[in-house]
């Protein structure tokens, strides 16, 4: 496992397990068989309905809490001052934990203007030491300039759809300047057209690694903090075993060229659902 140390001096795995779109049984399943696999970064939300089994997935490991990296997710719905405070005691109760190490606000829901007030609890429960840092997702540049703007804790990271064809080139450049980190979620494109790409696929026989690898390693070396998903075990694996190897600068840069500005997911300023 490669870590990175985010703003507040916190070492988080630069690799982590996500579960989206999976149920709490087979979150449970899938979560256990990541950490058997080595994974230590475990991403859940709300919203995915499954922060149950994510903590009955985290009790039954056997891994100590404190070598386990646990997000979650305050929903759009929950947004506002206290209402985010309610939410994160829920999702605690949910995963069974005492803490989460990461807390994001899901999507900054712009026409409903609350995402200041909703960041500002999550820096209440960071004082309180509730979590051990908070961050965002899915925030747009104007959406970071408001929040640095108005509020104290600078956020660690910004979790946003990321994939070599939604490179993020300028958002990326405005969170380092921030010493934010970018967080790829869908970072395999939800295993898209991608992963065929003609570029993708030459790298991949050239290193002996399959296409999803070579994104992965991609993101890895880019220097993002990447959380694919998978129930299947072996993909599991798969995506896992990505520190033996190494992209070159010619192989990094031809995955570069293939930015597209193409989202699979929807828009943030355009993503007001609750």
């Amino acid at each position: 496992m490669e870590f990175v140390t985010l703003n507040n001096g916190l070492e988080m795995p630069q690799l982590g397990f996500g579960v989206w779109q999976v149920g709490n049984d087979e979150a449970a399943v899938a979560v256990k068989k990541a950490i058997e696999t080595g994974y230590r970064s475990i991403d859940t939300a709300m919203i995915y309905k499954n922060e149950e089994g994510v903590g009955r997935a985290i009790k039954e490991s056997g891994v100590p809490r404190e070598e386990l990296f646990i997000t979650t997710k305050v929903w759009n719905s929950d947004q506002g001052y206290e209402n985010t405070l309610r939410a994160f005691d829920e999702s605690l109760e949910r995963l069974g934990l005492d803490y989460v190490d990461l807390y994001l606000i899901h999507w900054p829901t712009p026409e409903f203007d609350e995402y200041v007030d909703t960041y500002k609890a999550l820096e209440k429960l960071y004082k309180d030491g509730r979590v051990k840092a908070i961050g965002v997702c899915n925030f747009e540049i104007e959406h970071l300039e408001k929040l640095l703007a108005e509020t104290e804790v600078v956020p660690v990271l910004n979790q946003v759809e990321n994939h070599p064809y939604l490179a993020q080139r300028d958002l990326k450049e405005f969170c380092t300047k921030h010493n934010i980190y970018l967080e790829a979620w869908s970072p395999l494109q939800q295993g898209g057209e991608v992963l065929k790409n003609e570029a993708v696929v030459k790298i991949a026989e050239a290193h002996g690694k399959t296409p999803a690898q070579v994104v992965i390693r991609w993101h890895l070396q880019r220097g993002s903090i990447v959380i694919p998903k998978s129930v299947t075990p072996s993909r599991i694996e798969e995506n896992f075993n990505v520190f033996d190897f190494g992209l070159s600068a010619d192989e990094m840069a031809a995955i570069d060229a293939l930015d597209r500005n193409e989202r699979k997911g929807p828009k943030p300023s355009d993503m007001n659902v609750r």
